[in-house]
C-alpha cells in the first residue's frame, strides 16, 4: 500500500508549504460561497477544508487532487435538501451531514466492489448538460447577490429569474459597483498573474471599504457572525424515511464526483509520471465524505480547479492541503470575526467567476461542431437539469447513457470479410454485399460480444450474407472481437445454426479466443464445428473442399 504524502521530501517542503498558503487563499472565500449556495452556514463550508481535507490527503492514491465541496455538488445540496427542510434550519444542516455520510458510504462500497466503471456511463455530454445546467442555476442566485436583490436562492430556475427580474427596482448601486469591481480584478488578474489568489485580495479589500464606508448601513449584505471553534464530532439524527428520501441526491453526488474525481486523478497522473488507483481514489472520497458528514461538513468532492492551481505552482505532494486544514483550524479558532463584514456582493462576484466555465459554453460549441445527436443529448440534459431538477437531470442522464449504449451495442459491425489474393495478408476487408470470401465460403466477423441486445440483429446479419450470395456451402464465423456470450444471444445464435443446417451451409468458427471456447461449448454451441487459428486457414482448408468436390461431380 502507497505511504501517506507520497512524494514529499526535504528538497520540495518548502515548495508544498508555500502551495498549501496558495490553496488556502484560494479556498477560503471559495467555500464560504459554496456554504451559502448550499444553503448552510460558511462554517460547514470551513470544517469541510478540515478533517475531511485530512483524511482524503492521508488516503488518496493520487499526489495532486484536491478534495473540496464544489459548486456542483453545493446545487445538488441545495436542489436535494430543500425540498426536505428549510434552508438554514437545524434539520436542513442535519440532512447535509446524512447525505455527505451516505455519500462516504456509497463511495466506499464502489471501491470495495470496484465498480468504478459504473461512471464511464456518464458521457461528456451528459456531464458537460448536466453540470451546465447546475451551474446557471447557480448563476442565477450569484447575480442577484452581486445586484444586491433579495430572492428566494432555494426555488426552481424559472421562479429566480422572475423574481430577480420583479425585483431589480431595489438594486443596490454599491452592491453593484462592489461586484463590478471585483468581476473586473478577478477576470484581468488571472489573465495577469494567474498564481495570485485574486479572490482573497477582492475579499480583504472589499470588507476593507464595507467596514471603513460603513456601507453594511447603505444596503450591502454581509456574511454575518461566523461560529468560532475547531469542528466537532457529530453524528445526524434522523428518521429511515428520511435516509432513504437522501439516497437519490447521495447517487448522483457520488457518480457525478467519481466521474470527474477519477478523471482528474489519472490525467495528471499520467501527466506528472506517477500511479494512480482507482479504488483506493474512490475510497479516500468515502472516508473524506464520512469525515464531513461527522464533523460538520457536507459533501466534497474533486476541485478540478484547485487541482490545477497546485499543479501549476508546482505542487506535486498532498502536503498542501494539510497545511489548509491547518490554517483553516486557526481560522476558526481565532479569526472568525474577521469574516462577519465580508460583503455578499464579493462573494456573488467570486463564486459567479469560478462557474462560469462550468456553463460549458466551449464544449456545447464543440460538440455541435462534431455531432450533433451528442449536442441533443447534452442539450437535454442541461435543460432537463435547469427546469425540473437535479435529480431528475441525473436519472435523464442514466437513461440516455442506457439507450445510448444500447443503441449502439444492438448494431455492431457484422462484415463479410474478402480475400485480396496476398497470402501473406490477413482477411480482414470487408466484401461488397452479396459476395463470398472465397468459392462457397463466406467469412463473416461480429465486431461485439454476441449478446441479448445484438443476438438477433447478428442472426438477421447472416440470412443477408447467405441468400445474398450464390451457393454458399460454408459459414465462417471469425470471433476474435466477440469477447463473451449470453444466454440469449446463444439462443438466437442456436436458432441461426439451424437455419443454415437446414439449408446445407456447414458452420465453422475461426480465431476463438480460449475463453470464449469454453463459453461455446459450455452453451451447447461449439459441438463437431470445426474451429481455424486464421481467417485464411478456413478459407484455404473449406475451398479445397469444395474444389475437391466440384472435381468429384
Amino acid at each position: 500500500m502507497q505511504r501517506p504524502l507520497v512524494g514529499l521530501k526535504a528538497a520540495n517542503v518548502v515548495r508544498e508549504t508555500t502551495a498549501g498558503v496558495t490553496l488556502l487563499a484560494i479556498a477560503l472565500p471559495l467555500n464560504i460561497g459554496y456554504a451559502q449556495i448550499a444553503g448552510l452556514p460558511p462554517t460547514a463550508g470551513l470544517y469541510a477544508l478540515v478533517l475531511p481535507a485530512v483524511v482524503y490527503a492521508l488516503t488518496v492514491s493520487s499526489r495532486q487532487v484536491v478534495a473540496s465541496p464544489d459548486a456542483a455538488a453545493a446545487a445538488l445540496v441545495a436542489s436535494s435538501i430543500g425540498g426536505l427542510a428549510a434552508a438554514g434550519s437545524a434539520d436542513y444542516l442535519t440532512l447535509a451531514f446524512a447525505q455527505a455520510i451516505l455519500c462516504g458510504v456509497m463511495f466506499a462500497l464502489l471501491a470495495w466492489f470496484k465498480l468504478g466503471f459504473l461512471a464511464n456511463f456518464l458521457s461528456k455530454p451528459i456531464l458537460v448538460g448536466f453540470v451546465g445546467g447546475l451551474a446557471l442555476d447557480i448563476l442565477v442566485s450569484q447575480v442577484a447577490k452581486m445586484l444586491g436583490v433579495k430572492i428566494d436562492s432555494g426555488g426552481e430556475f424559472v421562479d429566480k429569474v422572475v423574481d430577480l427580474a420583479a425585483n431589480l427596482d431595489t438594486m443596490s448601486g454599491w452592491s453593484v459597483l462592489i461586484s463590478g469591481l471585483a468581476v473586473v480584478i478577478l477576470v484581468a488578474g488571472k489573465r495577469i498573474a494567474r498564481g495570485v489568489p485574486w479572490a482573497l485580495i477582492v475579499l480583504i479589500g472589499a470588507t476593507i471599504a464595507v467596514v471603513v464606508a460603513d456601507l453594511e448601513d447603505a444596503g450591502v449584505g454581509v456574511l454575518g457572525r461566523v461560529d468560532a471553534g475547531p469542528p466537532t464530532f457529530t453524528w445526524p439524527v434522523i428518521e429511515w424515511s428520511m435516509w432513504l428520501a437522501l439516497v437519490p441526491s447521495a447517487m448522483a453526488l457520488t457518480m457525478v464526483t467519481t466521474a470527474e474525481g477519477l478523471l482528474v486523478s489519472r490525467s495528471y497522473g499520467e501527466k506528472r509520471g506517477y500511479a494512480t488507483d482507482p479504488n483506493r481514489d474512490l475510497f479516500a472520497f468515502g472516508m473524506g465524505n464520512l469525515a464531513a458528514g461527522a464533523s460538520g461538513g457536507f459533501a466534497v468532492g474533486s476541485s478540478t480547479s484547485r487541482t490545477a492551481a497546485m499543479d501549476q505552482s508546482g505542487s506535486r505532494t498532498q502536503l498542501p492541503a494539510l497545511v489548509t486544514a491547518a490554517g483553516t483550524l486557526l481560522l476558526l479558532l481565532f479569526g472568525t470575526a474577521l469574516l462577519q463584514d465580508i460583503p455578499s456582493p464579493a462573494i456573488g462576484a467570486i463564486v459567479a467567476v469560478a462557474i462560469i466555465p462550468l456553463l460549458g459554453v466551449a464544449e456545447f460549441a464543440s460538440l455541435w461542431r462534431v455531432d450533433r445527436v451528442e449536442f441533443s443529448v447534452g442539450a437535454v440534459c442541461f435543460l432537463v437539469t435547469l427546469l425540473i431538477g437535479s435529480i431528475a437531470g441525473i436519472v435523464v442522464a442514466f437513461v440516455l447513457a442506457l439507450i445510448n449504449l444500447a443503441q449502439r451495442a444492438a448494431s455492431p459491425a457484422i462484415d463479410v470479410l474478402a480475400e485480396d489474393g496476398s497470402p501473406t495478408d490477413s482477411l480482414l476487408d470487408e466484401a461488397p454485399p452479396g459476395s463470398v470470401t472465397a468459392p462457397g465460403v463466406i467469412v463473416i466477423r461480429l465486431a461485439a460480444p454476441l449478446f441479448f441486445a445484438n443476438g438477433a440483429v447478428f442472426g438477421d446479419a447472416v440470412k443477408r450474407a447467405v441468400t445474398g450470395a450464390h451457393e454458399v456451402r460454408h459459414l465462417v464465423v471469425d470471433m476474435e472481437a466477440v469477447t463473451d456470450i449470453d444466454v440469449t444471444g446463444a439462443e438466437a445464435f442456436e436458432s441461426t445454426k439451424t437455419w443454415l443446417d437446414e439449408r446445407g451451409v456447414v458452420l465453422a468458427f475461426s480465431r476463438v479466443r480460449p475463453e470464449v471456447r469454453a463459453r461455446l461449448s459450455h452453451l451447447g454451441l461449439l459441438t463437431n464445428e470445426r474451429t481455424f487459428a486464421t481467417n485464411r486457414a478456413a478459407t484455404a482448408a473449406l475451398a479445397h473442399i469444395e474444389t475437391s468436390t466440384e472435381s468429384k461431380e
